[in-house]
């Protein structure tokens, strides 16, 4: 999963302006993105609207399987 994260918010803001942390803690992992201060708005969005379509989708992606993903977006 943290590769799927990665790819979709690679598409959004630059490599080198984000990294993803996982925090697994049994059947659920929180997936940190920490991203600089600059690049932060664009991965949000207007309205948060593309926050939550990344977690729309992520949860659409896990769903079968034996874990629960979230999906947070920090600035670093």
């Amino acid at each position: 999963m943290r590769d799927f994260v990665d790819f979709l918010v690679g598409q959004i803001v630059d490599r080198d302006s984000y990294e993803i942390v996982l925090l697994d803690d049994g059947d659920r992992v929180d997936i940190k993105v920490l991203v600089d201060k600059d690049s932060v708005a664009r991965l949000i969005g207007k309205g948060g609207r593309l926050a939550k379509a990344i977690r729309t989708v992520v949860k659409a992606a896990s769903q079968g399987m034996d874990r629960h993903y979230d999906v947070f977006i920090e600035e670093r």
